[in-house]
């Protein structure tokens, strides 16, 4: 049996919707986005990639019925970890291998470290506290909060000012 000229092809139903709804979304979001990777990269190759992982990773997972500014949030959000990632791949790697060639018989001096102590001591209780949870004892944002009988974002503020006062306190006795 001929087939007609003029018959459609055939096609998986909802298909080239899908890929004309995710075309859509990458011609509308795809400048915004590369514009806030690069802000955090601040190179072309790697906003390049960490864009096109966002997009590789999102775009699956999209639901054809939600709004604009949700897409632009979910790409937002998985930018930001695709960024984490690539991070965490790059310099969690790096300062491995650095900790590991490390020689313990050296003097602190010569190992780059720095005693916190002077720091940590002239700042206020609370500020000493969540920098203590947070970066010696490796505490998540969460944990330091529950450990310190606070809401999360109050400690968030409180790490931002703990860090603030202790950099200038560094600052000071830098310079004396």
């Amino acid at each position: 049996m001929a087939v007609p000229e003029t018959s459609p092809p055939l096609r998986v139903v909802g298909a080239p919707e899908r890929a004309n709804d995710w075309e859509s979304v990458y011609q509308e979001h795809v400048a915004p986005l590369y514009r806030f990777v690069y802000s955090r990269t601040g190179n072309t190759p790697d906003a390049e990639d960490v864009t096109s992982t966002t997009f590789l990773r999102a775009l699956p997972r999209l639901r054809s019925d939600v709004s604009p500014g949700e897409i632009h949030a979910y790409l937002r959000t998985t930018a930001r970890s695709v960024l984490a990632d690539v991070w965490r791949q790059r310099h969690g790697t790096v300062l491995m291998e650095f900790d590991d060639q490390r020689d313990s018989t050296q003097p602190a001096e010569q190992q780059d470290e720095v005693d916190v102590s002077p720091i940590l001591d002239s700042l206020p209780a609370n500020y000493r506290s969540v920098l203590e949870f947070r970066f010696l004892r490796g505490y998540s944002i969460r944990e330091t909060a529950a450990a310190m009988g606070v809401s999360v974002a109050n400690a968030k503020v409180l790490q931002l000012r703990a860090l603030r006062r202790a950099a200038a306190t560094g600052a000071r006795d830098v310079q004396s």
